[in-house]
């Protein structure tokens, strides 16, 4: 791609949409249960990994790492006899915030870790002193020198040692890490006030599968009782709940009836009653099959984001672009990240009518949006502004599409089968189309 060239995204709105979707495995699983391979002394096997650019960078990570990864589709095949790193490199960490929970399977291996300060989104702070802290009740010796964390473990064995950890806040990066790292630790290790999010289990429930004893993963208080090693294991991540989710308000926001599979009904209360409260049904036709099915005019709601089971923050903009088109007014509170709500802005170019007053943005529903050129600002950002152009009137222009390919596989493909007039396509400088894509994800 030339430097004047960039890849966008054009949405012709106003199309309804039908028919079925499948969706991919949980971005957030993923990449965690990536890391917590390195905790295998051999190797494993994980399925149902979405094709996403974070999964791609987390490979290049754990490779330099010393470990060996092939993979066919949806399958990767982790061999780890050579893990012997423990210093992954600054220029892939920085950029991908989920790198850094590599620091507690590399420090519960090798007894040594220097990780960088983990990048990502800027949607807000995202510290790494409860970490730091819980590795130090640990035992680990840890100091932050240059935007590096050292870490290192003293004693004949270097190994962690079990210990009662509380956590200020229910912190589902910190709730990972240390889990991780606990696994292999002497004794036995308490979380208390422990992140309870479905992709917590999922790591739970993979660890456990290589021979881990944790207990009460779910729950705020999560026990784990340290293994001398971990064996191989063939492990199936879940669905992911925010595509599904993203999915269910797109049928909404289009007034279309869309089926969804494979997905986890519990694992989307949370936005299923709100959607329920805006005017869209819902309903479960099999354990993993759902369906969302348009009742007329669209209601405005109040949201407040929460940690997990409350309404997520990783859809707070989605949310957002519905009740932008629905009738009244809502309040939306973001209480997880102080810098998300940067999409406002994009909404507005569309014509929503939205205040934004500290963490509160104050929604006054419109009749209709109208395309415009837009600019992605972050992951789910990006979905909120495609969903806006699938309801708006004209065409919509979606700028900065690495954000979207973090973390959605094939939305362009997936949206296009459901009837969505959609492409990706390259533009030179004045925007002219030099290249169309096909339908598989382009990354950019």
């Amino acid at each position: 791609m030339l430097a004047t060239e960039k890849s966008v995204i054009h949405i012709w709105g106003q199309h309804p949409l039908s028919g079925e979707v499948k969706i991919s495995g949980a971005k957030n699983s993923a990449l965690v249960v990536m890391a917590g391979a390195l905790l295998c002394s051999t190797g494993c096997r994980l399925q149902n990994i979405p094709g996403l650019v974070d999964v791609d960078k987390m490979c290049q990570i754990i490779e330099a790492l010393g470990v060996k990864i092939e993979r066919n589709g949806e399958v990767l095949d982790f061999d780890t006899t050579g893990f012997n790193c423990h210093t992954p490199p600054f220029e892939l960490v920085s950029k991908l915030r989920a790198a850094f929970f590599a620091i507690g399977p590399i420090l519960a291996r090798l007894g040594v870790a220097k990780v960088p300060l983990p990048g990502g989104c800027s949607i807000g702070a995202r510290p790494v002193e409860l970490h730091v802290r819980g590795l130090q009740a640990m035992g680990a010796h840890v100091e932050i020198e240059h935007g590096i964390v050292n870490a290192f473990v003293t004693g004949s064995n270097k190994r962690l040692q079990g210990a009662k950890i509380y956590l200020d806040y229910p912190s589902v990066g910190a709730t990972e890490t240390l889990m991780m790292a606990a696994t292999l630790a002497e004794g036995e290790t308490i979380l208390e006030n422990a992140a309870k999010e479905p992709e917590v289990v999922d790591l739970a429930n993979f660890c456990i599968a290589m021979g881990a004893q944790i207990f009460g993963a779910g729950t705020d208080r999560i026990t784990i009782v340290g293994v001398d090693k971990l064996h191989e294991a063939d492990y199936s991540i879940i669905a992911d709940r925010v595509e599904a989710a993203t999915f269910l308000v797109a049928g909404a926001i289009t007034n279309s009836e869309l089926s969804l599979y494979p997905v986890i009904p519990d694992h989307l209360t949370a936005a299923v009653a709100k959607l329920d409260q805006i005017g869209a049904k819902v309903v479960i036709d099999a354990p993993d099959r759902m369906r969302v099915i348009p009742t007329g005019t669209l209601k405005g709601t109040d949201i407040e984001t929460l940690p997990y089971p409350a309404f997520p923050t990783d859809m707070q903009a989605q949310f957002m672009a519905m009740l932008a088109v629905s009738e009244g007014s809502s309040v939306i509170t973001e209480t997880v990240f102080e810098n998300r709500l940067q999409h406002v802005a994009e909404l507005k170019r569309m014509g929503a009518n939205i205040r934004v007053k500290g963490n509160h943005a104050i929604v006054e529903g419109v009749p209709l949006l109208s395309g415009a050129t837009v600019t992605a600002t972050d992951l789910r950002a990006s979905a909120a502004l495609v969903l806006a152009g699938l309801a708006a009137q004209g065409k919509t222009t979606i700028q900065d599409l690495h954000h979207l390919d973090r973390g959605y596989d094939c939305l362009e493909a997936k949206m296009r089968n459901l009837g969505a007039k959609i492409e990706r396509v390259r533009v030179n400088a004045e925007g002219e189309i030099v290249y169309r894509y096909a339908d598989e994800v382009v990354r950019v």
